[in-house]
């Protein structure tokens, strides 16, 4: 097969104090240096405030067995985990197929980009980002660095340079993300019993370094990652940064451990500065508090605040509710659902990014086209609600109970006719209805005659009420109740959003 280590393939070698030397250049170049004090500077895209809304894509080699989820490049190591007794049953004992050899089978053979980039367009995303590598070591893009990538083995595709140049050309903003902190120990179970993880491995290996799995949140583990390792993640980000220039870097979790924190000021320094130079507004997303706060963007995984923030976050969810990546058993979350999460998080001043998992022959999965399209007939609709929002002086109203924190989607949040969600913007309030009633009587208590002249929720003057995709006027009665409308509509599928104009 292509990928076995047997091949005639010259193994890449790169001159690391070269690199070493070319980022510290780019950091001395200024405005920013590597210190947090320094990358406080920051400030968030007025783009990423504005477009509200993109895609995350994971599509790698663990698209190929689509077993799971996308964490299956380790947990087939683990003994007696379903994916070690899936991987035998399917492919045979580890040390004759072992990871390495789904390289040959990932053979994209209907990927195009121009569909891709037209069906996220078309869903309302103004931005995507593809997983460029993944904790398994992967990467899905044409590498000087090390030959284990999509444009020297397997589809022989660059596809980040595909959907980068399809992305500019039909307006959508290109970002992308690095798993690769994880790679330091997400193969290390490989070493426990015979497989094709016991030969020796050395930088650049795919397998390298495998080392033994930590508590992956302790951030002080040990082994600690050793300065070679680090080197080289950080070399990798900055080419990955040089080649494509994505509009926001995503970094997974493991940055976290105090060992990384050098190399992320290192990275931060570097490629803020190049977004300077490329006349470009740039970030950088990251999970917990792995960066000093306000140097970069707060992510939530499948999570949300339960409030409006003063700053711009964003949450990444996916389609499904128990994995990334395409899988044979995926659990779909309802278009409803998807849409209900938008809102909630635009209406608490934050982005989101949907993650959906193509095929390994590159093609979307039927479950993910329904939700796209479901997305795309609803944005269409009431997409000026959404893009260049901002919170209103408050985000919701109504029984229903909001989480604060990460992993909170495990089931789908039922809504009332009393939910509503808010947003301003065109001089406009917009008001989400989350459950449209049948009988069309909403009441708005945010929006009432309030008897508080000190501390009213709304104080003003409406003068025009109308239904996106409705009725272009309705009658309202407002009192200290709040705002009485009485307008039924015809579908009630999914939310509502009614503008309220003020003079």
């Amino acid at each position: 097969m292509t990928a076995n280590r047997g091949n005639t393939m010259q193994k890449k070698k790169y001159d690391k104090e070269k690199w070493l030397g070319h980022i510290e250049e780019g950091i001395k170049a200024g405005p920013f240096s590597d210190n947090w004090d320094s990358l406080s500077e920051f400030n968030s895209p007025k783009w990423f405030s504005r477009d509200k809304f993109g895609i995350f894509i994971h599509y790698g080699l663990y698209s190929v067995p689509a077993f799971n989820h996308e964490w299956y490049s380790r947990c087939m190591y683990i003994k007696d985990s379903p994916e070690y007794k899936h991987h035998v049953e399917t492919y045979g004992p580890h040390k004759d197929f072992g990871y390495k050899d789904f390289i040959p089978l990932l053979t994209a053979k209907r990927f195009d980009a121009a569909e891709w980039i037209e069906l996220f367009k078309n869903a309302g995303a103004r931005y995507i980002c593809p997983v460029a590598e993944h904790h398994d070591g992967f990467q899905m893009y044409e590498s000087s660095l090390s030959e284990w990538n999509s444009y020297d083995m397997g589809p022989h595709r660059d596809f980040l340079q595909e959907l980068k140049d399809e992305a500019e050309k039909q307006g959508v903003s290109f970002c992308t993300s690095s798993h690769r902190a994880e790679h330091w120990w997400f193969m290390g179970h490989g070493k426990e019993f015979e497989s094709d993880i016991k030969d020796p491995m050395e930088l650049g290996d795919f397998y390298w370094p495998a080392m033994p799995e930590p508590d992956n949140f302790d951030m002080y583990s040990k082994p600690y990652p050793s300065e070679e390792y680090l080197d080289d993640w950080l070399i990798r980000t900055v080419e990955i940064i040089d080649k494509y220039q994505p509009s926001f870097l995503y970094f997974d979790w493991w940055i976290i451990h105090e060992a990384f924190k050098p190399y992320l000021q290192k990275v931060m320094a570097y490629y803020y500065n190049q977004g300077v130079k490329w006349g470009k507004e740039v970030a950088v997303c990251y999970k917990h508090d792995a960066l000093s706060f306000g140097t970069g963007i707060v992510e939530i995984e499948r999570g949300s605040f339960a409030e409006a923030k003063a700053y711009p976050w964003q949450t990444d969810t996916a389609v499904a509710r128990n994995s990334w990546c395409y899988t044979n058993s995926l659990d779909y979350k309802s278009s409803f659902e998807i849409i209900a999460t938008l809102i909630d998080v635009v209406s608490r001043n934050g982005n989101l990014l949907l993650n959906i998992g193509p095929k390994a022959d590159g093609s979307i999965p039927e479950g993910d086209r329904k939700i796209l399209t479901d997305l795309a007939g609803w944005m269409k609709i009431n997409g000026e609600a959404i893009y260049g929002s901002k919170p209103w002086r408050k985000s919701k109203e109504g029984p229903t109970a909001d989480s604060d924190g990460q992993f909170a989607d495990g089931k789908e949040k039922v809504y009332t006719s009393k939910d509503m969600r808010f947003t301003a913007g065109h001089g406009c309030i917009y008001v989400f209805v989350m459950k449209y009633p049948e009988d069309g009587n909403i009441l708005i208590r945010s929006l009432g005659k309030s008897e508080n002249k000190d501390e009213p929720d709304f104080f003003g003057i409406i003068n025009k009420v109308s239904i996106l995709g409705g009725k272009d006027a309705v009658g309202f009665i407002s009192d200290e109740k709040g705002l009485h409308i009485s307008e039924k509509v015809q579908n009630r599928d999914f939310p509502v959003v009614i503008k309220i104009e003020t003079r």
